[in-house]
Parts: structure tokens; C-alpha cells; sequence
């Protein structure tokens, strides 16, 4: 929600963040700087980024193909003149930061284990804890691996983990959200897990060299999207975000305050770009220009109807994707009742007409129609914009990383939850 700034305070010794979010489409850079601000209902000290530069670079059609680089030489030069235009801004070089990754291949998913514990009067300490949440990630990974060695025939791909969050722990049914000194006979967790293949994370961490940055996070970006909307630490928030990008849709499924799981496919706003050049005889770039103008209401009713009629079949496929990846959620009894759009493909019209279409949600675990909305930058948690330059559902993926960076480079020393400190941990 939108982030109110009583008693602001400057820090004492400044901490950036930079977060870059590199989309097929665009590069886009974002300069924060960690400040503080005191809770006037609680009193506590709290943290957030102030944004105070902001650049963007449009990639050319070879560096990027489905969210994942193709063209690392090309990729860092479009990132380096993002960085600078925000660095021009900001008045400031930063180097700590957070990287987006996205693509088919990135896989996300929480996975439960239910325990017995042999001295239920024995409180449960840090170790035990992170004993067990070390086999569910080890299961996780093996899962993993065989859904990607389905996917792609390939046996031999490696695979990392990229993000990590303790989603749900339950003692002797009994829901905690610190499971740390208490006792009981049974307990279940939940930990959400992401993860992606090296050679995809081995290209991000190259572009992060050869910019100088130091990358203190690479994040699944539908998890940084999903984590930073909301009403902090609430377990009662559910929704499903779809972020349209460039070359990927990316959804994540949000359920009681826990993301529950991500899917992406490969149908983005350059897919649609595409068939309007094709049906329209056009150059792409021509067509990007016209499917901007279709989605800002700026076209005659001729050119309208033609852009419209091209976009139809396209659509229907979109929207059978949809269905296809918010089916991989059956351990859910229902969908949340809730979905909320971001990224530069979601300003087309026909993406929310296609999901407000009376009986398409019943092919899915729904047990009502969803509510359809945007998300606004306003909404993303601990983050503050002061350039004005971010005011589309475009920009949520990159402050949505700038949230993310909050928790790993200023959280220091101000009480942090320690499922949360070990969530940050894990993917380290």
C-alpha cells in the first residue's frame, strides 16, 4: 500500500540499492536508497528504498529471447546506459545489487513435509529447523530436475537455487510464525522454493561483472512481484499475479499471506507485437508503435479493428497458457478470487477482457469469478518513488526487486523475524 513518511530519518552511513530488471523488451534500472522511519503506531524503527533515479533501455531483438539472454555483450551495453540515465538522476553510483530472472525454465513451487517429533518437550531450536527445511529443499530439487529433464530431454542441465521462503509452519495443528522455542509432537512446514538453470544464472552474473556491480541477489521475478504487494507479513492475503513481460508471461499464486508456487510460459507483449506486422505488412518496430497506440485508445476505428482482429487468436492462446499454468496449483482446494496484472503487456485491453469473460475461470480450481485488477507502484510495500518516473503496472517487476534487496542489505540490526533472516539465507 501506499507508503506514508512520518519522521523520516537520514541514515547515518548511506546504503544503495540498484535494481535492474533485464525483460526482453526493455532493461530497466533502478537506484534506491535504504532510509528509516519511525512507526507512529508501534514506534518501531522501520526500513524502506527511496528510488531516486530511474533509467530504461529499449534491447534489440537478438539479446533477449523468452526472458533469458542470448547476447550477453549486447545485453550489458543496453543495462550500462539504463545505469547511467539513473545514476544521472540519482547523483549517485551504486554497486549492491538485485538482479531479475525469468523464463520457462525458471521453476518455483512449495513443497510440505509433516514430522514427528521423538522429544515433543524439547523446544525447537534454529538447527533443527534448518535440518529440516535442508531435506525439503533437497526434494524440491530433485523434483526439479525430473520435471526439467521432461521438459527439455535433457538429463545433464544443471540447476540452482535462486529464492527462498518459509511459507507456513504448523505445530500440533496450531499455525506460528516463528516456530523457534516452542514445543509440540507434530509440526509441518511449507517452503517455497525457485530455481533456475546455471547457464541462465551464469549469463546474469556475467552481465553483473562486466557492469561492476556486485550482485547481491538474483530473484525469480513473478517471487519479487508476488512479495512485494500486500499487507506485510499478513497471513490472510491471496491473490494470483500475472506479469506480462516482453517475451514471457509470469504468474505466481499467493495463498494466506504464502507464494504458493510460479509458472511462466512464452507468450509476452513481442508475441503480440509480432502478429501485428505480420497481418498488418508492417516493420516490428512499426508495429510496436501502433500496439502502444491501440492500447492508449490513440487509433482510428479502421486501424482499431484491423489491430483487434489480429490480436484475437493470440489472445485465446494467451489465455489457454493461463489455464494450463494455474492448473499446475492443484494442491490449492480454491484459487484465490483475486488477480492482479502488471508489466507492459498487460496495457493491452484485450488481456483483462479475456480474463473478465464469463466462463473461462470455471476450466480452472476457481470456486467463484476472479476480481481483475492492476497493480500500482503505489502498493509496492517499502518502496517510495521520488523521480515520478514510475506510474505503470511496467515498473512493479523492478521495484518489486528493489523490496527484495531491502531484506538482504538493510535489515540489520532492526529486530528482523528470524524465519525471515532465514529465508534470506537460504538461497545464498
Amino acid at each position: 500500500m501506499k507508503l506514508k513518511l512520518p519522521k523520516i530519518k537520514k541514515s547515518k552511513e548511506a546504503k544503495f540499492i540498484v535494481s535492474l530488471d533485464i525483460g526482453t523488451e526493455f532493461v530497466k534500472a533502478l537506484i534506491g536508497e535504504v532510509r528509516e522511519k519511525t512507526n507512529e503506531d508501534t514506534g518501531k524503527t522501520e526500513q524502506f528504498v527511496e528510488i531516486i533515479g530511474a533509467g530504461k533501455k529499449r534491447q534489440r531483438l537478438t539479446d533477449m529471447a523468452n526472458g533469458a539472454v542470448t547476447d550477453i555483450a549486447g545485453v550489458v551495453d543496453n543495462c550500462d546506459a539504463a545505469l547511467r540515465k539513473a545514476e544521472e538522476q540519482a547523483g549517485v553510483v551504486a554497486k549492491d545489487a538485485v538482479l531479475g530472472i525469468a523464463g520457462e525454465l525458471v521453476k518455483g513451487g512449495t513443497t510440505s513435509v509433516s514430522y514427528r517429533r521423538s522429544k515433543p518437550e524439547v523446544r525447537i531450536d534454529m538447527a533443527e529447523l534448518q535440518d529440516i527445511i535442508s531435506r525439503i529443499q533437497k526434494q524440491a530439487l530433485n523434483n526439479v530436475r525430473k520435471q526439467l529433464r521432461w521438459e527439455t530431454g535433457s538429463d545433464d542441465m544443471d540447476v540452482k537455487l535462486v529464492n527462498a521462503a518459509v511459507v507456513d509452519v504448523k505445530i500440533d495443528g496450531y499455525r506460528v510464525t516463528n516456530p523457534i522455542g516452542f514445543q509440540g509432537k507434530d509440526v509441518t512446514i511449507q517452503v517455497f522454493n525457485a530455481f533456475a538453470p546455471m547457464v541462465h544464472l551464469g549469463a546474469l552474473q556475467t552481465v553483473a561483472s562486466d557492469l561492476d556491480l556486485n550482485c547481491i541477489n538474483i530473484a525469480a521475478e513473478p517471487f519479487a512481484v508476488a512479495k512485494s504487494v500486500g499487507a506485510d507479513d499478513s497471513t490472510e492475503f491471496s491473490a494470483i499475479f500475472i506479469d506480462i513481460g516482453g517475451g514471457t508471461s509470469d504468474i505466481a499464486v499467493v495463498n494466506n499471506g504464502g507464494v504458493q508456487g510460479t509458472q511462466m510460459f512464452a507468450i509476452g507483449g513481442r508475441s503480440f507485437t509480432k502478429r501485428i506486422a505480420t497481418n498488418l505488412d508492417v516493420s516490428f518496430d512499426e508495429a510496436e508503435q501502433i500496439k502502444l497506440k491501440y492500447s492508449a485508445g490513440d487509433l482510428d476505428e479502421k486501424r482499431k479493428k484491423a489491430v483487434k482482429e489480429a490480436l484475437a487468436g493470440d489472445i485465446d492462446v494467451w489465455l489457454s497458457g493461463v489455464e494450463l499454468a494455474l492448473a499446475e496449483f492443484d494442491q490449492l482446494d480454491h484459487l484465490p478470487p483475486k488477480i492482479l496484472l502488471c508489466g507492459g503487456g498487460s496495457a493491452l485491453p484485450e488481456i483483462k477482457k479475456a480474463l473478465t469473460k464469463e466462463d473461462w475461470h470455471k476450466n480452472s480450481a476457481f470456486a467463484r469469478k476472479p476480481s481483475i485488477d492492476f497493480v500500482s507502484p503505489m502498493e509496492v510495500n517499502r518502496v517510495k518513488d521520488s523521480t515520478g518516473k514510475l506510474n505503470s503496472p511496467q515498473d512493479i517487476t523492478p521495484m518489486g526487486l528493489a523490496n527484495l534487496g531491502l531484506d538482504i542489505i538493510g535489515s540489520q540490526g532492526l529486530g528482523e523475524n528470524i524465519l525471515q533472516r532465514l529465508s534470506r539465507t537460504l538461497s545464498v
